[in-house]
């Protein structure tokens, strides 16, 4: 149930929040922040040490982040900022629950946490759902794509990443986010015309860098021996 909430509920609907905003590629260079905080709670939580490099990895990944939303930084509550939050706290929320998944539900199976833990999500989310149903009727091409994203992008998605975390660790499961961005610049570029800006790049390259460092995949011996 914990996992349904934080690893799903709340990240989907911050999420869908903030895209209502900003661009699907933005949306996803944040969710590519969620191995920054995953190791931060490892080091808080479950005492796994950073090294300098891991530390200095963070910083940069801050940095990469602050690059990224400065243009739609805004004060007004409709704002961009808030959108950027929402998709920064969810991808916290994906560092808590990958530490957590490692910590109490790593020895069971991977099609077990995945159906536990979304079927905890929708009876959280139901609530609301049903109380923001939409007024008109919904789209047989809207209810193909729900069903589309709740089975290949969340349900199977799900057993394959709880299986490597148990394999890997939190971590370095989480890193498959790097991947998000790449696609889904690409993907919101081509179906949805959305710019690619150069905030944008270097914004990415700054936080991939960071998480990269922060993960330990770059480590001293990385850099010395390539």
């Amino acid at each position: 149930m914990f996992l349904g909430v934080v690893n799903s509920a709340i990240p989907f609907y911050l999420f869908a929040y903030s895209t209502l905003t900003l661009t699907a590629g933005y949306a996803s260079i944040l969710n590519a922040t969620a191995p920054m905080f995953t190791a931060t709670i490892a080091w808080l939580w479950l005492s796994q040490e950073l090294t300098s490099l891991q530390s200095t990895g963070l910083f940069i990944g801050i940095v990469g982040v602050t690059v990224l939303a400065w243009p739609n930084l805004s004060f007004e509550i409709d704002g961009a900022a808030t959108a950027i939050a929402a998709g920064l706290l969810a991808s916290f929320c994906y560092g808590i629950a990958a530490n957590y998944t490692k910590k109490y539900v790593g020895n069971l199976s991977s099609l077990s946490v995945a159906t536990g833990s979304m079927l905890a999500a929708t009876v959280f989310l139901l609530p609301g759902a049903v109380t923001y149903w939409p007024q008109q009727a919904i789209s047989t091409k809207a209810w193909l794509s729900v069903v589309a994203l709740g089975v290949a992008s969340t349900g199977f998605a799900y057993i394959l990443y709880f299986r490597l975390i148990r394999h890997v660790g939190p971590a370095k499961a989480i890193t498959v986010t790097y991947l998000i961005p790449a696609f889904a610049v690409f993907w919101g570029a081509i179906v949805l015309s959305e710019e690619i800006t150069l905030i944008m790049i270097v914004g990415a390259a700054i936080i991939f860098t960071g998480t990269a460092l922060a993960t330990a995949i770059v480590s001293k011996r990385t850099i010395k021996d390539p």
